[in-house]
């Protein structure tokens, strides 16, 4: 069994609860996940089965999109409703919807964002989250993100006895981008605090909420045997590269992972990025620039050297 499923993360469960149960449900243990979700976030979990776990890290490069809420008034350890409340700033007046926006479009682009202690980014060899767990303070480092698109979806709300304004915002950003850090900031552009009161993820590494199923879908369809038309094929995980079609005489050396010039694979120029290669129509390696040989290239992940 391999390829790349879909699946709709519920809230209240991990990321690893999710492999957990789908290798139990799968009868496989060759499960992994390309981008952990916070248990109080649903959504898109891209999940790699088989062969297919040998492109993870490619879907957890790819960019995202979420759903949310950003709400004014209050702070948390955690930084999203969940955690516990370390600064009040009660809102006598909302802010007009102008002056939400004008903050908002501050923070899209390329911006800089210092991880929330509870995160699993590590320093010196530990997690954030282990220290902020026992009551440590430590220096975070500082992280650059981009964030393609970052608006407000509809009218903010102000609850005037909680004296707390709302919104609910859509975003698009990069690898490595904390949305609930996003909100904070937010905040501070405003000068008041804020948290993430609500998010959802809604297309991760080029799939969206329409495709995604249920753990109960996937049990469903593993009943009835029918696993194979909910799975999406590993070419589904590399499609952000350029794509190579090679030959039968070229397939003998690249299934063995020999070092090529570029010539080789009838390019022009020696790429810079990464690319795709292809046999009789599936994906078997990656190929990246050999900084060691002029024009060479060399395997960064041989993925098949068998095609069926």
């Amino acid at each position: 069994m391999d390829g790349i499923l879909p699946l709709w993360k519920e809230r209240g469960m991990t990321s690893h609860d999710c492999v957990s149960k789908l290798r139990k449900i799968l009868h496989t243990k060759k499960v992994g996940h390309g981008g952990t979700l916070d248990p109080d976030v649903d959504g898109i979990l891209p999940i790699c089965i088989g062969k297919a776990t040998k492109v993870v890290e490619f879907l957890t490069d790819s960019g995202k999109e979420y759903e949310g809420e950003i709400t004014l008034g209050y702070a948390t350890n955690t930084e999203d409703a969940a955690g516990e409340v370390i600064q009040q700033d009660a809102l006598p007046t909302p802010f007009t919807n102008e002056a939400i926006d004008q903050a908002i479009q501050t923070l899209v682009g390329q911006i800089v964002q210092t991880p929330p202690m509870y995160s699993a980014v590590k320093v010196n060899g530990k997690r954030l989250y282990e220290y902020a767990r026992q009551g440590e303070d430590v220096e975070r480092p500082q992280r650059k993100v981009m964030i393609h698109s970052f608006f407000r979806t509809d009218a903010s709300v102000y609850n005037e006895k909680e004296q707390l304004q709302s919104w609910h915002f859509r975003v698009a950003c990069q690898k490595g981008t904390y949305v609930r850090t996003l909100a904070v900031d937010t905040g501070k552009v405003l000068g008041v605090s804020a948290h993430m009161s609500d998010l959802t993820r809604t297309k991760s590494a080029y799939f969206t909420a329409e495709q995604a199923v249920t753990l109960n879908q996937v049990k469903a369809v593993m009943e009835k045997g029918n696993i194979e038309n909910i799975l999406f094929p590993l070419e589904y995980g590399v499609q952000r590269f350029q794509r190579i079609d090679i030959s039968d005489a070229l397939w003998q050396k690249v299934k063995n992972g020999m070092r090529l010039p570029y010539q080789a694979f009838q390019l022009e120029e020696l790429p810079k990025k990464p690319v795709a290669v292809f046999y009789k129509n599936q994906v078997v390696s990656l190929y990246e620039p050999n900084k060691n040989e002029k024009d060479g290239l060399k395997p960064l992940k041989v993925l098949k050297n068998e095609i069926s």
